[in-house]
């Protein structure tokens, strides 16, 4: 019997390995006829905003999950974070990673708020509080920590530097719905943390997003903040805006928080094949998570380094030949675009590197653990190949290609 040939790479000449883009983040919805009952339960009532029994409901079964006295659901995580900033009396200058999505910052300077960008820690690639004191000035209000890929943030240690200065600490989770940290579910950490349940998120509301709290008070503001300052005995307490959740995303989140369990674990799976078949590459790993802890596994992310054979943006170009629609995210930093690049900033080198290292591979219920092994295949027999799909990168870049981070 004849062994089979390795199938050859489309960047140096084969036929794609997914003809149809594999893709990160595509939306994982579960049972179609399940949602569609749902959203004709909002039907039938004939309620559709205005905080419905769907959306209490779900805020009462995420309070549970979570582990906290509050949670307030809106329209998007962007939403979130500015209520939860207004509602915590922000102002002036905001700590956060450079290493996020744009939306972190954007959502604080749409307020008005000037964001300044600290740098991450190497392996965990979230905010680093060492470096994080150096920062502050008589201007900064607080502290905006991002529980990155759901790895979760030092969060004793930006403790100690919020209280060492008096500072509000607010936790951006969007990535980290479902995860824990020393034994607490996200959520329950700082003075609030916020949620992000877009479509792409593997617990998802379509649209949508929430406000997690111990402090009553905070939440309070934050119900009346997402409806125009209507407070809870219906009367205008302050300006507001119209930041609700819909009856039918509501029905849809209700519809999903049962499947959870089965996302999480497929997830982990399929994170468990990639750190298995690429360990061992020189020069490149797979960010790890804590077993001891609750993990959503959201993302699989590939972090290479000066002794890989391929740069990132070497290996994207021949996975992307091959129809695998991995990310290079983020890429450059925040305070490396347009509305942010113009401001003088403290040195971020972890920030530069990662943002020209990091690489987001596909994941979720939408990828199979076929697909997983082929992406593997390939980024082995691209690392295998490197100087002829070098050469290759090159010819399709019509010149020498570039080492600079693109915009995510």
């Amino acid at each position: 019997m004849t062994e089979e040939r390795p199938r050859r790479l489309a960047i140096l000449g084969g036929r794609p390995a997914f003809p149809e883009p594999l893709v990160v983040g595509r939306p994982a919805l579960g049972d179609r006829r399940a949602l569609l009952r749902a959203i004709d339960r909002a039907l039938g009532r004939r309620w559709l905003s205005n905080s419905g029994p769907a959306v209490r409901a779900l805020e009462g079964r995420l309070a549970s999950h979570l582990g906290v006295a509050h949670v307030v659901a809106v329209s998007s995580g962007t939403q979130a974070l500015q209520l939860a900033a207004r509602a915590l009396d922000l102002s002036g200058e905001v700590i956060l990673p450079s290493f996020t999505y744009v939306a972190s910052a954007h959502a604080l300077a749409w307020l008005g708020l000037r964001p300044v960008f600290c740098d991450v820690l190497p392996r965990a690639h979230t905010i680093d509080p060492a470096r994080v004191g150096p920062l502050v000035t008589a201007r900064t209000s607080a502290i905006l920590g991002v529980h990155l890929w759901g790895t979760p943030c030092d969060t004793r240690g930006l403790e100690r530097v919020a209280a060492r200065h008096s500072l509000r600490l607010l936790f951006d989770a969007a990535h980290a719905f479902g995860c824990s940290h020393q034994g607490r579910m996200i959520g329950a950490f700082g003075n609030a943390e916020t949620f992000s349940f877009h479509a792409t998120k593997h617990f998802t509301t379509v649209e949508g997003g929430a406000v997690a709290t111990d402090d009553g008070d905070v939440a309070a503001r934050v119900r009346a903040f997402r409806r125009f300052g209507i407070d809870g005995r219906g009367q205008v307490s302050g300006p507001g805006t119209n930041a609700t959740m819909s009856e039918i995303c509501a029905e849809i989140g209700l519809a999903g928080l049962g499947r959870l369990g089965i996302i999480e674990s497929g997830n982990r799976r399929r994170h468990q094949l990639y750190a298995t078949r690429l360990a061992g590459l020189r020069g490149v790993r797979v960010l790890a998570f804590q077993e001891n802890e609750r993990q959503n596994c959201q993302f699989a992310v590939l972090e290479t380094t000066q002794k890989a054979a391929l740069t990132r943006d070497e290996l994207l170009a021949a996975l992307m030949a091959d129809g695998v629609a991995a990310r290079d995210y983020f890429a450059p930093g925040c305070h490396r675009l347009p509305p942010y690049r113009g401001r003088r900033h403290a040195a971020l080198p972890v920030t530069e590197r990662l943002s020209q290292t990091v690489l987001c591979l596909p994941t979720g219920p939408a990828v199979g653990l076929h697909e997983v092994r082929t992406v593997c295949d390939i980024i082995r027999s691209a690392l295998g190949q490197a100087d002829a799909v070098r050469l290759a990168v090159r010819a399709r870049a019509g010149g020498t290609p570039s080492t600079t981070a693109r915009g995510s």
